[in-house]
C-alpha cells in the first residue's frame, strides 16, 4: 500500500502531527552526538551525501520493474543549498523517498544488529567519529552540527508528502508536509539542518566543496550546490571511478573513493584496480583497509562489496569474496548480469560464481606479491587481518596450501612473525614434522611445559593464538611435504634429533629405574580412574613432573576448553603424561614401593591437578588440592 492509501484509509492520523519519542538507543546516540565533540565533523555532511545517493540507487533499481515510479522525472540528483541569513542548510535528493511510517522506522529506531557495539565503541573512542557510518545510522551525525532537523520526504509513485523534526531532545514529530513543503519536494527527500552558532562555516561554498572532494566526489549522481538565484552548480566528478583506466588516476583519487565507498579515513593498504574482458566484462576496484573495520567481528560474516550492473546499484550483499575475506572493500561493476537480478539469483548464478572465483584468486596473488615485494605493507595487513584469513584454512580446502603459505606465526625462535617457508628452512636435522602449541596468548605458551623436550632441542614451534586456530588445525594439514603436529596432541618423539646440550642425554639412574617405570603408570591410572583417558611416560617433558595431552584422534586441548566453554560437547578425558625422572614423580615411587599408597594416591592426584593448572584449568577439587599439597609440604618440612 502506498502512502496515499494508507492517508485515506486513517484520515484522522494523517490529518494531525503526531509526537514519539525516540528508541533508547537513539536517545544514547543523540545524547553521545549532542554533548561530545569531535574535531571531524564534516563527516556529517559525508554521510547526508551517502544517504542521498543510496535513495537514487534504490529508486532506480525498482524502476527497473516499475518504470512509472519516475512519472517523467528521471534524473537522479543531489543538492545543496544554504541560507545564511536564517542559518539553514538542506541537502535535497530525487530518490525512492519515504512514506510516514518509513520516516518513523528509519529515524526513530535503530534496528540494526551491533548498535550496542557501536554505541560503546563510540562513548570509548578519543575520535568516535571514525565508527560513523558503519552501523547504518551516519544521519545522526547531523545532529554533531544541527541543534534541529527537519526532513520533508515523498515517496516515489505516492500522493502525500510527510515531515520528520526534531530537536534532539527525547522525540521527534511527524505530520503531513504543508503546501510549500510539498511543492518543494515531488519526490524524494529533503533535509534541513538549523545550524549550531559554531557550525555556521558549513554555510560557505568553499567549506561544501571542499568536503564533497575529499568524501563524495565519486558520488555517482550529480552533487549540484545551488546559488542564491537557484541555480545549481555541479561540484563532484560524477563518475565511475573504476570504469577510469588507471593511467588517468593518481593515488589520492583512489584514496578519495576509498573513503567515500567505505566511509572509513584511514588509508588503503592494498588496492586492486582492473577490468576482465571475453566471455564475462566487469570492472573491479577493491581495497583492503589498513585499519580493521568495525563490523569485521559481526558474527554474520557478511561481505561489503557493492555489485553494480552497468553503473546501477544492485546491492552490497552479494557475497562477491568468501566470509575469510570480508575485509576487502570495493565495487564490482558487471556488464553482462541482467538488471533485475535479485538476490536468490545471485546465490546460485554460475556468471556471479565464476567473478567470485576470479575475485578470490586475485586477492590472494595481490596478497602474495605484496607479501614478496613489500614485506613491512603485508605485515600490516597480516596484523590486521590474520586471523580472519585463518578462518579460509578451516573452510576453503582447495586454497588452503595458498592460505598456509600467506600465514605469519610468532614462534619460540622470536624475531617477529615467521613463514612457514621459513621454518621448513631452518628445520632441525631429523626433523620430519611442523610443531605448534595452540593457547591464549604467546606468554601462556611459552611457559607450557610442553615445550621442554623441543626447547631442549633447539625446535622450533609456532605459537598459535587466535581463537580461529584451535579450529583450523582440527583439519590434516601439511606444508612443503611437512605435517603440522601440534605438542598437545598424541605421541611425540624427539628421539632422533640431538638435544643441544649432550650432558641431558640420559642418566645413569633413569637407565636403572625404566623397570618400574610401567609398574608405576599402572598404578597411578588405576588410581586416577576415569579422571584420565590413560597414563603413560612422557617424551615431552624434561623439567616438569606432567602433563596433560589429547590422543590423536581426539581435539585438541585448546579446542576442547573452547567447547566446553560454550557448552559444546567438550569434556573428553585427557592424557595424563608424566616425567618418569622427575623428583616428585620419583617420590611417588619409592612411595608406592614402601606400600606407603595413601601417600602415593595423594601424589597421584597433585600431580593431575597440577597439570590442569599449567594448562590454565581449575582442579577438579580445588579444596581436595589445598589439603594434599599442604600435607606434602607438612610432610616435607618435618623430615627437614
Amino acid at each position: 500500500m502506498d502512502d496515499a492509501g494508507a492517508s485515506a484509509s486513517r484520515p484522522d492520523e494523517a490529518a494531525q502531527s503526531q509526537t514519539r519519542p525516540f528508541q533508547a538507543e537513539v536517545a544514547e546516540l543523540l545524547n553521545l552526538m549532542v554533548h561530545s565533540v569531535y574535531s571531524e565533523t564534516d563527516i556529517f555532511l559525508r554521510e547526508l551525501i551517502s544517504n542521498g545517493s543510496d535513495a537514487c540507487d534504490k529508486l532506480r533499481y525498482e524502476a527497473i520493474a516499475h518504470p512509472e515510479l519516475l512519472a517523467g522525472a528521471d534524473r537522479f540528483v543531489l543538492r545543496i543549498a544554504t541560507d545564511k541569513a536564517n542559518g539553514t542548510l538542506s541537502i535535497a535528493d530525487t530518490g525512492i523517498g519515504m512514506d510516514r511510517q518509513e520516516l518513523v522506522d528509519n529515524l526513530g529506531t535503530v534496528a540494526r544488529s551491533g548498535t550496542k557495539a557501536f554505541l560503546k565503541g563510540l562513548s570509548e573512542a578519543k575520535e568516535g567519529t571514525g565508527l560513523i557510518g558503519q552501523f547504518g545510522i551516519g544521519f545522526y551525525a547531523a545532529f554533531m552540527v544541527a541543534d534541529r532537523i527537519t526532513v520533508t520526504s515523498r515517496r516515489a509513485g505516492a500522493n502525500d508528502a510527510w515531515v520528520w523534526a526534531s530537536s534532539g531532545g527525547s522525540g521527534f514529530e511527524v505530520a503531513p508536509a504543508s503546501a510549500e513543503q510539498a511543492a518543494r519536494v515531488s519526490r524524494g527527500t529533503e533535509i534541513v539542518l538549523h545550524l549550531k552558532e559554531d557550525s555556521k562555516r558549513y554555510l560557505e561554498p568553499f567549506e561544501i566543496e571542499r568536503i564533497v572532494r575529499s568524501y563524495s566526489d565519486h558520488i555517482l549522481f550529480p552533487i549540484e550546490l545551488v546559488d542564491d538565484k537557484g541555480e545549481g552548480r555541479q561540484i563532484n566528478a560524477a563518475s565511475a571511478l573504476w570504469q577510469r583506466s588507471k593511467s588517468e588516476l593518481k593515488p589520492e583519487d583512489y584514496t578519495q573513493a576509498y573513503r567515500s565507498l567505505t566511509m572509513a579515513f584511514d588509508e588503503p593498504a592494498l588496492t586492486l584496480h582492473y577490468k576482465v574482458e571475453g566471455r564475462q566484462s566487469y570492472a573491479v576496484l577493491l581495497f583492503v583497509p589498513t585499519t580493521p573495520p568495525f563490523d569485521l567481528a559481526d558474527p554474520i560474516r557478511k561481505g561489503r562489496v557493492k555489485l553494480y550492473v552497468r553503473r546501477v546499484f544492485i546491492t552490497d550483499d552479494a557475497d562477491l569474496l568468501p566470509a575469510w575475506l570480508r575485509f576487502v572493500r570495493g565495487v564490482v561493476d558487471s556488464e553482462d548480469l541482467p538488471l533485475n537480478v535479485s538476490r536468490e539469483m545471485l546465490q546460485n548464478n554460475p556468471q556471479v560464481t565464476q567473478i567470485r572465483n576470479g575475485l578470490t584468486g586475485r586477492v590472494l596473488g595481490e596478497l602474495e606479491s605484496t607479501a614478496t615485494k613489500d614485506a613491512e605493507t603485508y605485515a600490516k595487513v597480516w596484523e590486521a587481518f590474520g586471523p580472519v584469513l585463518k578462518e579460509g584454512l578451516y573452510e576453503d580446502r582447495e586454497r588452503r596450501d595458498q592460505l598456509l603459505a600467506l600465514a605469519r606465526f610468532s614462534t619460540t625462535a622470536g624475531g617477529g612473525l615467521r613463514s612457514l617457508e621459513t621454518y621448513v628452512a631452518d628445520l632441525k636435522p631429523n626433523q620430519t614434522e611442523i610443531y605448534y602449541l595452540v593457547g591464549e596468548s604467546a606468554e601462556r605458551i611459552r611457559s607450557n611445559p610442553k615445550l621442554e623436550a623441543a626447547r631442549a632441542r633447539g625446535i622450533e614451534v609456532l605459537l598459535l593464538t587466535d581463537p580461529i586456530d584451535a579450529f583450523w588445525t582440527v583439519m590434516p594439514q601439511e606444508f612443503g611435504g611437512k605435517k603440522l603436529k601440534s605438542l598437545s596432541q598424541g605421541d611425540v618423539d624427539f628421539g632422533l634429533i640431538p638435544l643441544l646440550d649432550k650432558t641431558e642425554a640420559d642418566r645413569p639412574e633413569r637407565e636403572a629405574a625404566k623397570q618400574d617405570d610401567e609398574a608405576l603408570v599402572a598404578t597411578v591410572k588405576a588410581v586416577l580412574g576415569d579422571r584420565v583417558s590413560d597414563v603413560r611416560a612422557s617424551q615431552r617433558l624434561t623439567d616438569s613432573a606432567a602433563c596433560l595431552v589429547a590422543s590423536e584422534q581426539g581435539r585438541d586441548r585448546e579446542l576442547e576448553r573452547l567447547l566446553a566453554r560454550q557448552n559444546r560437547g567438550g569434556g573428553t578425558k585427557p592424557i595424563l603424561e608424566l616425567n618418569m625422572g622427575h623428583e616428585l614423580v620419583r617420590a611417588m615411587a619409592h612411595a608406592h614401593a614402601e606400600k606407603r599408597e595413601a601417600e602415593a594416591a595423594d601424589i597421584a592426584f597433585l600431580l593431575l591437578d597440577q597439570a590442569h593448572i599449567l594448562d590454565g584449568e581449575m582442579p577438579a577439587d580445588p579444596a581436595a588440592f589445598a589439603r594434599r599439597l599442604n600435607a606434602l609440604v607438612v610432610r616435607g618440612v618435618r623430615t627437614v
